[in-house]
């Protein structure tokens, strides 16, 4: 089983496509439901932002997944299967975790860098762990992604150049209305990009801040943090959107809806009411939105009324400001490399270990059967020498056993490790699906880094030795 990565993202394609392709909060379970009743797929995770799509699948084969998860975004986004693929990229295996740690880096972020796309990584997979569509290998593929994303903050400067989307839709905001220092902002949608506005916001010290969003609870939550900071602040319903942006100097808008949230008629009353308040209003005080929305939030004409400013997705695009420090994204590939380097290793590791497990368990049934022939030749055996033989005939063949599996398990961290364990499954007749049924799920409860010594005094890789540890526990037993 391997992983399978579909995506569309802002390098990939324009707007527009991204708009149709996009997942809502409530279409990504439905769709996670579909990919696992594919006979194909058997664990699923989508991540959606602001300008990426990308559905993780762990599949038995290539094309049979890849046929799954196309037909699913189809249909989804009702653009032929042509023209999905013509901005579709597809990574398979290896690359798909490299370009997962990338993403999580933020190397492959719109604003070079950014960390919001780690809190993005880690709902979607609490989304589909809550559906049960995480096994094991999403599982390490995604806290490993997670654990990389927080290296490259931490040991690079990469999130110099901003902290996010928002930071930069502000920035640009600022080059047409001044400081936004004793301005109104309002700000559309309470979820987890509106919270990051509300932040942005209240560090450039705007003086009033108008939460709108469906749900009243939601848009007050939000408010009180704002008003924590310092910032005047209140809440609206959406049906009170125009109300809120004749007021506003700037409105963030980040809703995740699926048809325009800022429609044209919308705006022409906004502004009405501004004129009846200042009749100098819409040249003297110019109106910008900062569309994050995907799709997006503001329809397109808005964008040619006087006086108002649209920054959208496609204009971030082309914002020099989204770039990152060279060197700062050249330390942060390196770490990306560096880590995809160790959990490739632990991947093969964990492969090998049903083999020295089949292998283990060979030798105990051997043993066991020698001894129980022992038994029946020599009956009269007393009990102290037919224990002491047990424990010698164990310590034989743990001896024997110990530096090839131990090696093997080493061996099986390099590129092509799989051929050490295909031979000893070969020499000792091991069947694959044999040593499959005997080895136990293991369970890891840590990983390097994070308290755990994965390593003996020599440097060798100190993996689960069922054989030696049963009969070791039994030997101490004996002679306490």
């Amino acid at each position: 089983m391997s992983v399978l990565l579909v995506g569309i993202s802002h390098r990939s394609a324009p707007v527009a496509v991204l708009e149709k392709v996009a997942i809502t909060d409530t279409d990504r379970p439905k769709l996670i439901d579909r990919m696992l009743a594919s006979s194909h797929i058997s664990e699923a995770m989508i991540v959606s932002t602001c300008n990426r799509v990308e559905v993780y699948a762990v599949v038995d084969a290539f094309h049979g997944g890849l046929a799954d998860v196309g037909d699913l975004l189809t249909k989804h986004s009702g653009l032929p299967l042509p023209d999905l693929t013509k901005h579709a990229y597809v990574r398979y295996s290896e690359a798909a975790a490299e370009h997962l740690f990338a993403v999580a880096s933020g190397l492959d972020s719109m604003v070079v860098g950014e960390q919001q796309v780690l809190s993005q990584i880690r709902g979607a997979y609490a989304s589909a762990d809550a559906q049960q569509a995480v096994g094991r290998t999403l599982h390490e593929l995604s806290q490993h992604a997670l654990r990389v994303g927080k290296r490259v903050h931490s040991e690079t400067g990469i999130d110099r150049a901003g902290a996010s989307v928002v930071s930069v839709a502000l920035d640009r905001a600022q080059h047409v209305l001044g400081p936004l220092a004793g301005r109104t902002a309002v700000v559309v949608g309470a979820g987890a990009m509106g919270g990051l506005a509300v932040a942005h916001l209240s560090r450039a010290e705007i003086d009033r801040i108008i939460v709108v969003n469906r749900t009243i609870e939601r848009a007050r939550r939000l408010a009180e943090t704002a008003a924590t900071h310092g910032v005047e602040a209140d809440a609206r319903e959406l049906s009170r959107l125009t109300e809120a942006m004749a007021a506003a100097d700037v409105v963030v808008t980040c809703t995740g809806a699926v048809g325009a949230v800022v429609t044209l008629a919308d705006t022409h009353r906004a502004l009405t009411e501004r004129e009846r308040a200042d009749e100098f209003a819409t040249a003297e005080r110019p109106l910008v939105f900062c569309d994050l929305g995907l799709p997006r939030d503001v329809e397109h004409a808005v964008a040619g009324l006087p006086g108002v400013t649209v920054i959208d997705i496609e204009t971030l695009q082309r914002d020099p400001a989204a770039g990152a420090a060279a060197d700062d994204t050249a330390a942060a590939r390196s770490i990306v490399a560096d880590e995809l380097a160790k959990y490739l290793a632990g991947q093969r590791m964990a492969e090998v270990t049903p083999t020295v497990a089949a292998l283990r368990q060979r030798a105990a049934e051997v043993v066991e059967a020698e001894l129980l022939r022992l038994g029946s030749r020599l009956p009269g055996l007393a009990d102290p020498e037919r224990d002491e033989v047990a424990r010698t005939v164990r310590r034989v063949v743990d001896k024997l056993l110990h530096a090839p599996t131990v090696r093997v398990k080493q061996l099986a961290s390099t590129p092509g490790g799989d051929s050490y364990a295909e031979a000893l499954r070969e020499l000792f007749e091991l069947k694959p699906g044999a040593a499959q049924a005997v080895a136990a799920p293991m369970e890891i409860t840590a990983l390097p880094g994070e308290g755990a010594d994965l390593t003996l005094a020599d440097g060798e890789i100190a993996l689960a030795d069922d054989f030696t540890a049963g009969h070791r526990g039994e030997e101490q037993g004996q002679t306490a």
